[in-house]
């Protein structure tokens, strides 16, 4: 699969379900991490997954179908 395939199923309502969830994923994850370092970056990398969670799964109700 290349980046305009990709780009092409991210667009889609099932792309922003499946990347949602993988975000969500590794957002988790990276929280995980930094409650167990104490870490600010890996805070600040899980506050970003989630705004990209939250973004792909208002995107996923939002699309229309094609």
């Amino acid at each position: 699969m290349n980046l305009q395939q990709l780009d092409k199923f991210h667009k889609t309502r099932l792309g922003h379900l499946v990347f949602g969830l993988v975000e969500l994923l590794m957002a988790y994850g990276f929280a995980s991490w930094a409650i167990d370092t104490g870490n600010l970056l890996w805070w600040i990398i899980t506050a970003f997954l989630l705004l990209g969670v939250v973004q792909n799964f208002v995107l996923t109700v939002w699309v229309r179908q094609k």
